[in-house]
């Protein structure tokens, strides 16, 4: 994931080197959490299952080989069947960017890493909308009512 500007100054100066030691000395160009390929695109079937065409079998989302339910006799939904073009990034597990130890930096894709960081995302989504609320608060007449505003702004 790309580094907001605001954000730059935490990483360190050779965070490119860093990062790319941890997703492809270590973990090989595959995502440690579910083993999908950097820079490749992968059949899934949305639920986290995929296909490893290196190996020839489907995965589960922890990068277990499994057995897709109807695969055998009966045929599964092709329409279900999507690809999705993979792309590495090194995450911090504990949500740190001034912790940088290997122990704490995992290779993962865009699926895992936006899972892992989900929690992250909706506390930053709730931050957002206080922030915006605040700010209306604090800038705009509370004897505003929504209709007043509206002729307002038509009228200015």
């Amino acid at each position: 994931m790309p580094i907001r500007p605001e954000n730059r100054w935490l990483y360190p100066i050779d965070w490119q080197q860093l990062s790319d030691t941890i997703r492809f000395d270590r973990a090989g160009a595959r995502c440690e959490q579910c083993a999908r390929p950097h820079l490749r695109f992968v059949a899934h079937l949305g639920d986290g299952r995929w296909w490893d065409a290196d190996a020839g079998y489907w995965r589960s989302d922890r990068g277990r080989r499994i057995a897709v339910r109807g695969q055998g006799r009966e045929r599964f939904d092709m329409a279900a069947v999507r690809t999705t073009y993979v792309v590495l990034a090194c995450a911090h597990l504990d949500h740190d960017p001034g912790h940088n130890l290997p122990g704490n930096l995992a290779a993962l894709c865009q699926r895992c890493h936006m899972l892992h960081d989900a929690a992250e995302h909706r506390w930053q989504r709730w931050w957002n909308v206080f922030r915006l609320c605040a700010l209306r608060d604090l800038y705009e007449d509370p004897r505003l009512t929504r209709e007043r505003l509206a002729r307002h702004h038509l009228s200015a």
